[in-house]
């Protein structure tokens, strides 16, 4: 495993400017997190800032200091609900691959106001199964790494509005996640959810549902996921989206599923994130 990168106090752009010899634009050696905001105060925190620590530890990037990370949200709200995005990057310099001597991680952030899609909690969404399969490695499964082409070519494999999100299995097959959400399913009156342990990205809100006790993690076959009796797809943003249609990468339908009443797993994940049961 990597060394840790010698302790510095991370650098801290307002301006989101980035020089030319960053190693998180040159090589994607950076970690990045997404962070459902309300009011002023992130959401399921905790589960952000731990995958973040496991990330730095699989990196050898120093962990910024608990001052800097907090100061990424806080001043005055944009609006109730904000969406944070938080960027650490190893920082610049080195010759080729191998690293300065002194590094200086960079970290910068942003928060952009935030309205969740209510008609898909409502109404369910269309998602498809992806050509792309996904690489095994173990040292990045999990975490939320910034070289993300998988995710990035999967999801220029269709431009239908009306398809919300691709469904990647790996390079042996096994359902492993959508292109920016996890991947839930229910079999036997158990919810599951894909092992990430070779690929894939360990949300923070499938983080959660595990501890509550109401997801397991298991493996499942891509041909089987059309038998599947209920299948979601979410993250700590977005919520849960219940999928009523699955689509083959031809476009054909697998498979169809009803929206149901009351979806456990969406109140559950939903009051996990904040959002009123009133409003679905």
């Amino acid at each position: 495993m990597a060394q840790p990168s010698r302790p510095a106090k991370p650098s801290l752009s307002g301006e989101h400017q980035v020089p030319f010899d960053d190693r998180g634009l040159a090589y994607g050696d950076g970690l990045f997190e997404t962070v459902l905001v309300r009011a002023g105060a992130p959401v399921l925190w905790h589960y952000h800032a731990a995958r973040l620590a496991l990330g730095c530890q699989r990196l050898g990037i120093a962990l910024p200091c608990q001052a800097s990370l907090e100061a990424t949200w806080q001043g005055q709200p944009t609006a109730d609900l904000e969406v944070l995005k938080i960027v650490l990057t190893r920082g610049s310099g080195g010759r080729g691959y191998a690293q300065p001597e002194v590094v200086t991680p960079r970290l910068l952030s942003q928060r952009t106001p935030f309205k969740p899609s209510i008609n898909r909690w409502q109404q369910g969404v269309t998602v498809r199964i992806c050509d792309l399969r996904l690489g095994h490695q173990p040292r990045l499964a999990g975490i939320k790494h910034l070289n993300r082409l998988e995710n990035v070519l999967a999801r220029q494999e269709w431009s239908d509005a009306s398809i919300a999100e691709g469904v990647l299995a790996d390079s042996e097959g096994l359902v492993i996640e959508a292109t920016s959400m996890n991947v839930f399913w229910q079999q036997s009156g158990e919810v599951f959810t894909p092992l990430l342990d070779q690929c894939g990205v360990a949300g923070t809100l499938r983080a959660a549902l595990i501890d509550q006790g109401l997801v397991r993690q298991g493996a499942l076959p891509l041909s089987q996921l059309a038998k599947a009796a209920q299948c979601w797809v979410g993250n700590s943003v977005q919520g849960i989206w219940p999928v009523t249609t699955l689509l083959a990468a031809d476009g054909s339908p697998l498979a169809r599923w009803k929206v149901g009443m009351r979806d456990p797993l969406q109140r559950i994940a939903h009051q996990l994130l904040g959002y009123e049961s009133s409003a679905y």
